[in-house]
């Protein structure tokens, strides 16, 4: 059994650490309150837009944007989303691990990577060297116009036909408790299931005369609001992501500043019976030199 000196200088490690742990874990605490609203403030207009632009897929010809265009898929492009500090649990790990699934299923295409987010980068270049940008400045507290330079970098590369299909690995926030890592199409975009309600939509409505004016005209308009909603939804990963960072960050350190605990009531009772082994064992060697001496 180790010395009552030694447990003690544990005991008091153990305590250090859970200082650190518990407030690490306030501070993400307030960060996450601060992501998640963020995130479910965005999120209703970024999932509205998207399913409208699906759908609107379906009446534009492909030749009028050149995001809508579907290629025999060759070269993939994959943005990765991370964060940029760890002690987050499995944030990270989980997003790689649905990376490597991907990876699986396209084994003869050719596959690269925009990393955004330290922690990304760093795995990404130990399993490839495949990484063409890495953009690890996004704050604590994203805002859209930090996410021009790389939604624009990838829609540029797939209008000229660089990639024929763009990826996004990311993580969505479901509670504080549950993140779910994904990885989602960009690029091209698809019809969606939103196209069968604008039908009913039609045939209710074809009673009704109205004429819609487009200005300037209805091409122009599309090629203004579909990198828009294109922006809009890498915007929402990213705030997705964010949250759930923060998220993950939270609970790892709750729990680390819970084993810290349990650590410490376990040394604690450690330290108790060595002192009382060494309470006894004084007794006992009193007892036996004062029968000595008699």
């Amino acid at each position: 059994m180790a010395s009552t000196k030694e447990i003690k200088r544990r005991i008091q490690s153990v305590k250090s650490t859970k200082k650190i742990t518990k407030a690490m874990e306030l501070v993400s605490a307030s960060k996450m309150r601060r992501a998640i609203s963020a995130t479910i403030a965005s999120r209703p207009y970024s999932s509205y837009s998207w399913e409208v632009l699906e759908a609107l897929s379906g009446y534009i010809t492909e030749s009028a944007n050149p995001l809508f265009i579907t290629r025999e898929s060759k070269k993939i492009l994959i943005i990765v989303v991370t964060s940029n500090r760890g002690l987050c649990g499995g944030y990270n790990s989980q997003v790689i691990k649905n990376i490597l699934s991907l990876l699986r299923e396209n084994k003869n295409k050719q596959i690269d990577y925009i990393s955004v987010g330290k922690k990304g980068e760093t795995m990404l270049r130990r399993l490839s060297k495949n990484v063409i940008a890495s953009f690890n400045e996004i704050s604590a507290t994203p805002k859209l116009n930090e996410i021009f330079p790389i939604v624009d970098f990838a829609i540029e590369l797939y209008k000229k036909e660089e990639y024929d299909n763009i990826f996004v690995a990311s993580t969505l926030f479901k509670s504080a408790i549950m993140q779910v890592p994904i990885v989602e199409q960009l690029l091209p975009i698809e019809k969606g299931k939103t196209l069968k309600d604008l039908e009913e939509i039609k045939k209710q409505a074809s009673s009704v005369k109205v004429e819609y004016i487009f200005e300037p005209d209805y091409e122009s308009l599309m090629n203004i609001i579909v990198e828009k909603i294109v922006r809009t939804k890498f915007f929402q990963m990213i705030l997705d992501s964010n949250a759930s960072e923060q998220s993950a960050r939270m609970l790892a350190m709750k729990n680390a500043s819970e084993a810290a605990g349990e650590m410490i009531d376990d040394l604690t009772l450690v330290f108790n019976k060595a002192r009382q082994s060494n309470i006894t064992r004084e007794i006992s060697e009193i007892s036996a030199g004062m029968a000595s001496v008699n």
